[in-house]
């Protein structure tokens, strides 16, 4: 089966270069194309403090996807975990997801604080966060991964 996707918009500005921390004080508009969407698409999205984006990380060759198990950015002091036990950018469909804070929305532009995408990204979906859909229960993780995020955001 394949799969396939149109993006919805583009990220327009922010951070210009992939790097893999300090994203909570970039701030970006997501742009959606107007070739298929009208201020309407996004009425109602201003009543939310935050929004999920789904994008695809389209700097990443496809030579350099990784199906199996690696260390988390290299680091010889963290344990080999497989793709799925992380959220590296060499995913196997090169796909992105990020929970960040809605700054406004002007027309078609949507304003945000913390999108870890950068100018150019394709962007396939955006979503309004709502509590609801958050983890119920106890939240747990891996002390390597409490260690990585310290300084993502």
């Amino acid at each position: 089966m394949v799969v396939e996707s149109e993006p919805v918009g583009v990220v327009v500005g922010g951070r210009a270069e992939v790097a893999d921390d300090d994203w909570g004080r970039e701030r970006a508009v997501i742009r959606l194309h107007a070739d298929r969407f009208g201020p309407e698409a996004l009425y109602g999205l201003d009543s939310f403090s935050h929004v999920e984006v789904v994008y695809h990380f389209d700097r990443v060759p496809p030579e350099k996807v990784e199906t199996g198990a690696r260390r988390p950015r290299g680091n010889p002091d963290w344990p080999l975990v497989g793709v799925f036990a992380q959220r590296g950018k060499n995913r196997p469909n090169r796909l992105g997801v990020s929970r960040c804070r809605l700054v406004r929305v002007d027309g078609l532009d949507v304003h945000v604080e913390g999108l870890d995408a950068v100018d150019g990204t394709p962007v396939l979906d955006l979503k309004p966060y709502m509590a609801e859909f958050g983890p119920r229960g106890g939240v747990t993780q891996p002390e390597w991964a409490t260690e990585l995020m310290r300084d993502y955001y």
